[in-house]
C-alpha cells in the first residue's frame, strides 16, 4: 500500500504537503510524487525542485507491489491512491484500457467514466483522491480497509493518518466514512457529501452441503486474489481464521511465513499452544517472537502514538501485531494475510450469540469495523513498511457470507459454525476446526502486560496508564442523552474509555409511547448537562415514527456543525429497533456509533450502576409487577434484588428493556452538582402505569 496527503486553502500547500509525506515515510519508500496545482513531479529522496506556487497540492508515497508505477497520474484530471484492486486485468481488458498496474487503471478508468461509475466496478481496498474539473473527490473502499481522514477547518487537507494532519496545524480531523464520497469545489470552496451504498442481507435457498462447498470456494478465491509476487507472511494465532489461511495457502502451493507473538513470564499464553499444534500439523513455517514485559513497556508509547488512541482493547490488540510485523519486516516480508473480519462476518463474538437476527449483527459489525479494527491494523504494518491483505473482507466473500442463515453460523455446535465446517472440507481436521480460543490479546498475554505495568506503576486502571501515555483524546462524540440510566451509563463507559463527549443530545418526543425515545421529565436533561458542565442539543418532535428519526438527523447535523462530533455514543442495551435506527442515521451523516452496553445482562447492569455511584429513580412503570409503589422510588440494592424476583415471577426485564419502567438519573461520578427533586406528583393510569411527574427540580451541591 502507500501514503496520499493533500492541502487545498493554504499558501504553503507545497511545504504542508512534503512535510506530510516525511511523516508517512514508512508507508512507502519506493518513490515519491507531488502535483503543485500545475505540474506532477517525482523524487526518489522528497526532494522538490522548481514547484509552483499554489494553494493546491497532492502528495504520494509508493510502496510497490504490481510494478514500480509512481504518483499522482495527470492526463485531465490528477489522482493517487493508496490500494489494491483485485479486479483490475478483467476492467482492463473489459474496457481496452492498456495500464501497468491496478492505479493506473483506477485513474484511466476515472478519467473515461467518472468517479461515481468507477468506484461500482473497481474492487478491492482503496482510499484516493481525484481532481478534476475544480473539484476534489476523495473516497474510499466500502468497508474501509485503507484509511483516509480530511479536515474542512482551513478549505480542505487530507491523509492516510490522523497524525499528519494534526501535526500539520489542522485539529478537527475526521475519518471518511467508507459509505460516502467528499466532493470539495475549489472555486466557491462548498462541499457536499455523495452517499455510497453497501452489502444487503439476503437469504440463499440451497442445501447446507452447498453452502459450505460454496464457502469453501470463495475463501479460496479470496486468498487466491490476495497472494503477491513478493516475499508474503501470514499472522497466525493458530485459531480457525488464520489457520484456514494457512491452509489454503499451504494447498495452493504457495510459499509464505507464519509470525506469532506472545508475552512471556505472565503464565500460560493460551495462543502459543494453538499456533504450535496447527503448525506442526499443517508443517508450517512458524516465527515466534517472544516478547518480554520491559519490551511492552518499551513501545507501549510508540504504539499508541502510532494508533492515536488510549482504548484498552485497541493497544492491546495492536502490541501482539506490532511485535509480529516487526520480525516480519526484518524478514523483509512486504505483504501480509490477516483473519480480520472473520468474527464480524461468520459471528464469532458473544453478542451475535445473544443476536435475535445474527446476520443484523454481522451487518452492523462489517459497518463500524473500520473504526474498531480497520485503522489500528493499517497503520502498524504500514510502520512496518508492510502492506496488510484481509481474505475475509473481500467483497464477493462479505456478499456471500451475509446471504448465509444465521442458524448455520450460530447453533448448537457453538459459533461460525458453517465456516468450521469449510474448513473441514478444505482439510483440517475437526479438532482444530472446532477448538475455542480466546481474543488475541488474552491468548497472547498482552492485555495481563498492560495490567502488570498499569499496577507495578500505581495507576488506578489500565486507561489511566494508556492515557498518560497519549492523551490527545480517541473519537470526539455525542451523547445521545435521555435523563435515564442507560444513556448516561453508556456516556460514563466511554468517558472511562478515554473518549470525549463534547456535547449531549436530545429528542423530547411528544409521543409518550414512542419506541425510540425516553419522554418521562425529558426536560431534566437540562439540569443534567448543566451538572456535566458540557452543552445540549435539544429538539422537539411531534412523535411520529419517521418525523423522530428526522428531528434526530437535524439534531446530529447541528452537533457535527457546532461542536465537529465524530460519532454518537448510544445506551442501547437490546432494543434492535432503536439501534439500528440510530446506525441508520449516524452512517447516512458519516458519524461512527458506539453502544458500549450493548447485550449487557440487566442485572449485571444495575448492580454496576450502584458500584459506579449512579443514583436514579424510577420515572414511570408499565409492567405487571410494577405499579404506583415503585414511582419515585429510588434504586438501591434491595430494589435490584426485588426487581430480579420480579423479573423471574413475571417475566420482565430487570433493566427495563422491554419498556416495564423508565428511570431518571440524580448523580453520577460526571456531574459536578446533583439533582434535587423539590416537588412532584404520581400520575396514574391504572394498576400497573403511572407516570412520577418533576414539577420542580434544582442542581444542589454534592455533600
Amino acid at each position: 500500500m502507500c501514503g496520499i496527503v493533500g492541502v487545498f486553502g493554504s499558501e504553503s500547500a507545497n511545504q504542508e504537503v512534503i512535510k506530510g509525506l516525511k511523516i508517512l515515510f514508512n508507508r512507502g519508500r519506493d518513490g515519491y510524487g507531488i502535483f503543485d496545482g500545475k505540474n506532477v513531479s517525482y523524487s526518489d529522496n522528497l526532494k522538490f525542485d522548481d514547484l509552483n506556487n499554489s494553494n493546491l497540492s497532492i502528495g504520494h508515497c509508493l510502496h510497490a507491489v504490481v510494478n514500480k508505477v509512481r504518483q499522482p497520474f495527470k492526463v485531465k484530471g490528477v489522482f493517487a491512491v493508496n490500494g489494491e484492486i483485485y479486479n483490475w486485468s478483467e476492467l482492463s481488458n473489459k474496457y481496452n484500457i492498456k495500464a501497468k498496474n491496478d492505479a493506473e487503471l483506477f485513474f484511466l478508468l476515472l478519467e473515461k467514466l467518472g468517479v461515481n461509475k468507477t468506484l461500482k466496478l473497481v474492487d478491492g481496498d482503496y482510499a484516493g483522491v481525484y481532481y478534476r474539473n475544480d473539484k476534489i473527490y476523495l473516497f474510499r473502499d466500502r468497508i474501509g480497509v485503507k484509511p483516509l481522514w480530511y479536515s474542512l477547518e482551513k478549505g480542505l487537507a487530507f491523509s492516510s493518518e490522523r497524525k499528519v494532519l494534526r501535526s500539520l496545524g489542522y485539529f478537527d480531523v475526521i475519518e471518511l466514512n467508507p459509505r460516502e464520497i467528499l466532493v470539495y469545489d475549489t472555486k466557491n470552496k462548498e462541499y457536499t457529501f455523495e452517499q455510497r451504498g453497501f452489502f444487503h442481507i439476503n437469504k440463499l435457498d440451497l442445501e447446507y452441503k452447498e453452502l459450505v462447498s460454496k464457502l469453501s470456494f470463495y475463501l479460496i478465491n479470496s486468498v487466491t486474489r490476495r497472494i503477491p509476487d513478493v516475499k508474503l507472511g501470514l499472522l497466525f494465532s493458530g485459531g480457525l481464521d488464520s489457520t484456514i489461511i494457512a491452509l489454503i495457502l499451504k494447498n495452493l502451493g504457495i510459499e509464505f511465513k507464519c509470525y506469532f507473538a506472545y508475552v512471556d513470564g505472565l503464565g500460560i499464553a493460551q495462543d502459543l499452544d494453538y499456533a504450535v499444534s496447527v503448525s506442526k500439523e499443517l508443517d508450517l513455517d512458524l516465527e515466534i517472537v517472544k516478547v518480554d514485559l520491559d519490551e511492552v513497556e518499551k513501545n507501549l508509547n510508540l504504539i499508541c502514538q502510532l494508533v492515536e488512541s488510549n482504548n484498552v482493547t485497541k493497544i492491546s490488540v495492536a502490541l501482539p501485531f506490532y511485535f509480529a510485523l516487526e520480525r516480519a519486516k526484518k524478514d523483509k516480508v512486504k505483504v501480509m494475510l490477516s483473519g480480520q473480519g472473520s468474527e464480524e462476518l461468520f459471528a464469532g463474538y458473544d453478542r451475535h450469540i445473544k443476536s435475535d437476527d445474527v446476520n443484523k449483527e454481522c451487518y452492523n459489525g462489517l459497518l463500524n469495523i473500520y473504526e474498531k479494527d480497520l485503522y489500528r491494523d493499517d497503520v502498524i504494518a504500514m510502520y512496518n513498511s508492510i502492506e496488510l491483505r484481509v481474505p475475509f473482507l473481500d467483497s464477493w466473500l462479505v456478499n456471500f457470507g451475509l446471504s448465509i442463515d444465521g442458524k448455520y453460523k450460530i447453533n448448537q455446535e457453538g459459533n461460525k459454525v458453517i465456516l468450521r465446517h469449510s474448513a473441514i472440507e478444505l482439510g483440517l481436521k475437526e479438532h482444530f476446526a472446532f477448538r475455542k480460543r480466546k481474543a488475541a490479546q488474552y491468548g497472547s498475554n498482552f492485555l495481563k502486560a498492560i495490567d502488570k505495568l498499569s499496577r507495578n506503576l500505581k495507576f488506578n486502571s489500565k486507561s489511566e496508564y494508556l492515557k498518560s501515555l497519549y492523551d490527545e483524546g480517541n473519537v470526539k462524540l455525542a451523547g445521545l442523552l435521555s435523563s435515564g440510566k442507560d444513556s448516561l451509563y453508556a456516556m460514563y463507559t466511554m468517558i472511562k474509555q478515554n473518549y470525549e463527549i463534547r456535547c449531549a443530545v436530545t429528542i423530547n418526543s411528544k409521543n409518550k409511547y414512542s419506541y425510540m425515545y425516553h419522554t418521562p421529565n425529558v426536560e431534566m436533561v437540562k439540569l443534567q448537562t448543566e451538572a456535566m458542565k458540557i452543552p445540549l442539543i435539544m429538539f422537539n418532535s411531534n412523535g411520529d415514527k419517521e418525523d423522530e428519526l428526522e428531528d434526530l438527523e437535524a439534531a446530529l447535523i447541528q452537533a457535527k456543525e457546532d461542536y465537529k462530533i465524530e460519532g454518537v455514543v448510544s445506551g442501547a442495551i437490546y432494543s434492535k429497533y432503536q439501534r439500528d435506527r440510530v446506525q441508520k442515521v449516524a452512517d447516512k451523516l458519516g458519524l461512527k456509533v458506539f453502544t458500549p452496553l450493548w447485550h449487557m445482562d440487566q442485572e449485571r447492569l444495575l448492580r454496576e450502576l450502584l458500584k459506579n455511584k449512579f443514583r436514579f429513580i424510577i420515572s414511570s412503570v408499565a409492567s405487571d409487577g410494577l405499579g404506583e409503589k415503585w414511582l419515585g422510588r429510588e434504586i438501591g440494592l434491595k430494589e435490584v434484588d426485588e426487581l430480579v424476583k420480579l423479573s423471574k415471577k413475571y417475566g420482565i426485564h430487570p433493566a427495563f428493556e422491554g419498556g416495564e419502567a423508565e428511570s431518571l438519573v440524580l448523580d453520577c461520578p460526571m456531574f459536578k452538582k446533583k439533582l434535587n427533586i423539590e416537588d412532584a406528583k404520581k400520575i396514574i393510569e391504572d394498576e400497573y402505569s403511572g407516570f412520577y411527574f418533576i414539577n420542580k427540580a434544582q442542581l444542589i451541591d454534592k455533600n
